[in-house]
């Protein structure tokens, strides 16, 4: 029953163009931006966050992060390879490979409206199909976003969304951030394919920190899909990206991802979203890999008729901790948000839902709705809650419910008896487990979810 990850823990003998040795320092973060040449104003800003990051304290919840060593990380490794090449036929083959094996190309040739892939601090490769240009969509590296959209990421970087004083990890992605995604969708714009980007952390000892920041304007709308990966290591790793979105009134913005980091890596994301008037947010989040995962997609329902939905998984097999969940903050009349939380433990592995739901007073009229359920495989594994539910308003409707189940021995007996081999029956009850969230990832856009759901959830059991 272990997790199947042929198609990720290869490693490429792809040599570096530049390297920042380990550790972190003012002297590194200068090296960074000067590599990028970045105005004055985004040196700043890593330089101001870098003091946030030395003064705030590491996470003292939570799972233990005691043998993540920051100063054993390099923080800016470049790939020998061009930056943001239009053309799969301009990236370097090696690298190219292994974004075929995980099915990139054929996903952008068959159902999506553009494609970029990030090799550990580098965009290698973007696109974007040219009609959905002439819309005035960008979508974008961010390093280039920054060079050619400098007044909209003045406004929007880490300073609505998430700030770089909102934990330790947050001002450490600041300080040091490289590569990612910028979107911008302009007022009554539909796109209708989905975007997807996809990182891939190949070097050894490696902190990856891409940033994506979306803006969906008024009456506008856009699904991305991310998807991320890296191959095993003796030695430790850390992802530490964020997500920024900002729905303007009357939008509607769906952000798919599934994180497949490999075990030796510590997965400390930040993702938040603000929904203005009637906007709407979904967030559809899966977690397979990482030995450490901490990872809590938050909605600020700004405006009145604002919604959210939550929908995750979370795997966690031997030797892995996912700690994983949702934040929602209600702070206006007439929002609503729905909470769908499943995951699943097995040999000894640890899966936590830890969520928070706010309703400020005054948000009349709230519904929010959470439903948490836990599936585990046997004796070792842990499965836990964490809600916190802070209601300030007492005209709302607030509902939260958590069920924890095991495979039990009858379960097998009855579907084996049915002529079932045991393989097909732990299949099959996993596959039923799992299939209200399944259904609502992108499957058909994207090949290599498709793969990950396929191998690691069935072909994985037996």
């Amino acid at each position: 029953m272990e997790i199947s990850r042929e198609l990720f823990d290869h490693s490429d003998s792809i040599s570096a163009k530049f390297k920042i040795p380990q550790g972190l320092s003012e002297e590194v973060i200068r090296k960074i931006s000067a590599y990028k040449k970045e105005p004055e104003w985004m040196l700043q800003k890593r330089l101001e966050a870098l003091k946030i990051f030395a003064a705030k304290e590491m996470p003292n919840w939570g799972p233990s992060l005691k043998d993540l060593d920051l100063n054993s990380i390099s923080y800016f490794h470049i790939p020998d390879a061009a930056h943001n090449a239009n053309a799969w036929e301009k990236v370097p083959e090696e690298i190219k490979n292994t974004f075929e094996r995980l099915g990139i190309p054929e996903a952008e040739r068959t159902a999506l409206a553009g494609a970029g892939a990030q090799y550990d601090s580098q965009v290698v490769y973007h696109n974007l199909q040219e009609e959905i240009k002439k819309q005035g969509v960008i979508f974008e590296d961010m390093d280039v976003a920054v060079q050619e959209h400098p007044d909209l990421i003045k406004e929007y970087f880490m300073t609505k969304c998430v700030k770089p004083d909102l934990h330790k990890f947050a001002a450490l992605h600041s300080a040091v951030w490289s590569g990612g995604t910028f979107i911008y969708v302009p007022k009554g714009v539909h796109v209708e394919k989905p975007l997807q980007a996809y990182f891939r952390m190949n070097a050894q000892s490696l902190g990856q920190f891409e940033h994506t920041l979306i803006i969906i304007d008024e009456d506008a709308s856009c699904h991305y899909i991310e998807g991320c990966s890296a191959p095993r290591y003796s030695t430790n790793s850390l992802h530490a990206g964020c997500v920024e979105i900002i729905v303007h009134k009357n939008a509607r913005m769906r952000y798919s991802s599934i994180e497949n980091w490999s075990k030796n890596t510590y997965n400390l994301n930040t993702k938040r979203a603000i929904v203005e008037e009637n906007g709407i947010m979904e967030w559809v989040s899966g977690n397979l890999g990482s030995g450490v995962t901490m990872l809590y997609p938050a909605s600020a329902l700004l405006g009145r008729g604002a919604k959210a939905d939550h929908i995750g998984i979370a795997f966690a097999g031997p030797g892995q901790n996912q700690d994983t969940g949702s934040k929602v903050y209600h702070l206006a009349p007439h929002t609503t948000s729905t909470v769908k939380s499943k995951s699943i433990s097995r040999g000894g592995g640890i899966s936590s839902y830890r969520g928070l739901v706010k309703i400020k007073e005054g948000a009349k009229n709230s519904k929010c709705s959470v439903n948490c359920d836990a599936l585990m495989f046997d004796n070792e594994s842990e499965s836990n809650t964490y809600p916190t539910i802070d209601v300030q308003e007492k005209d709302v409707d607030m509902v939260h419910e958590a069920k924890v189940g095991k495979i039990s021995e009858a379960q097998l007996f009855y579907l084996m008896s049915r002529g079932l081999s045991e393989e097909e029956a732990l299949q099959m009850i996993v596959n039923g487990f799992i299939e209200p969230i399944v259904k609502e990832l992108p499957l058909e856009y994207a090949v290599e979810m498709n793969r990950l759901i396929q191998l690691e959830m069935e072909k994985s059991l037996g």
